[in-house]
């Protein structure tokens, strides 16, 4: 049985592995024209449990999710945010969110920082999504 996000994020070690969850392809695609990109550089690819994990941290279960809201710096850093179990609080204190959108010069880690600093905006339906537990290599 696959550990729960708690479980994964506390055993994860130390290395330059990103764990969470990967969007379905097939889904991303119906999202992306529901959820029109604010910014050129589309991302719209995973949920990050835990960075900075080594490489044998164990993957976080499968697990009922749904983009719940949005938020946007007006500056070029748009993200989705993600209720997984019920909350959108990761283990560390951020939030679950999906990288959306990015304008030239910003990068996916800045949707951290403009969730910290702003509000973001509630769906009124949520939209439930697929992911598929994952690890990669940080940055990629």
């Amino acid at each position: 049985m696959a550990p729960s996000a708690e479980q994964a994020a506390a055993n994860s070690g130390r290395g330059d592995i990103v764990i969470g969850w990967k969007l379905d392809r097939a889904q991303r695609m119906e999202l992306l024209q529901q959820f029109p990109p604010r910014y050129p550089d589309v991302d719209a690819d995973h949920v990050t449990l835990q960075s900075g994990a080594s490489s044998d941290a164990p993957l976080p279960e499968e697990t009922n999710a749904e983009i719940v809201g949005r938020v946007d710096d007006g500056k070029g850093v748009e993200a989705m945010v993600v209720r997984l179990g019920g909350t959108t609080d990761r283990p560390d204190g951020s939030t679950y969110h999906i990288t959306w959108s990015l304008a030239a010069g910003r990068k996916a880690v800045e949707s951290n920082d403009v969730l910290r600093e702003r509000d973001w905006e509630a769906f009124d339906l949520p939209m439930p999504i697929d992911l598929a537990p994952a690890r990669w290599p940080h940055g990629g």
